[in-house]
């Protein structure tokens, strides 16, 4: 099965399940069933309400669905759930704090999630990504996005400013 026209979100609607435990399943027109089916998008940062695959288990595509918004409710529910749970990467609203200018340096900052406090090891890991969108990388590896760094208020531009 690979479902690749608008016609095909139909299918994606009729045939979009979780199973008993939690999994997403897809059913196809042709009868095919397909377990442990994950949504991934192609442009998470640019475009995350478009352009997103659902992949079988061994990573083969079984559809595309090129608006999220498009795709009729149950379905654009799960995907948007199944999504969440497969991505993490919230989003600095304001930097709060810095322990200091030389790195590795302890931030608090205050995200689309709330308060947290992470550790910057280099200026390496401050990377601009396009236009004023940067992507910070914790010392474990987490990742956080500055959507638009101009639009962040005069304070936590000054302490940014002292990194990039």
């Amino acid at each position: 099965m690979n479902l690749r026209t608008v016609s095909d979100l139909r299918t994606v609607s009729d045939g979009l399940s979780r199973n008993p435990w939690g999994k997403l399943v897809l059913r196809g027109a042709d009868g095919s069933v397909h377990e442990g089916v994950v949504p991934v998008r192609a442009f998470p940062i640019q475009a995350p309400e478009h352009d997103i695959s659902l992949l079988d288990a061994d990573g083969h595509e079984l559809a595309w669905i090129p608006d999220l918004a498009a795709l009729p409710e149950p379905a654009q529910g799960l995907v948007r759930a199944a999504l969440a749970e497969r991505e993490f990467m919230p989003e600095i609203l304001a930097i709060l704090s810095v322990s200091g200018f030389a790195t590795p340096s302890t931030w608090q900052v205050r995200t689309d999630r709330g308060e947290t406090r992470f550790v910057l090891k280099g200026d390496e890991d401050i990377r601009r990504l396009f236009g004023n969108t940067l992507l910070v990388t914790d010392v474990h590896g987490i990742q956080f996005l500055i959507r638009d760094m101009t639009a962040l208020d005069r304070e936590s531009r000054r302490l940014l400013d002292r990194f990039k």
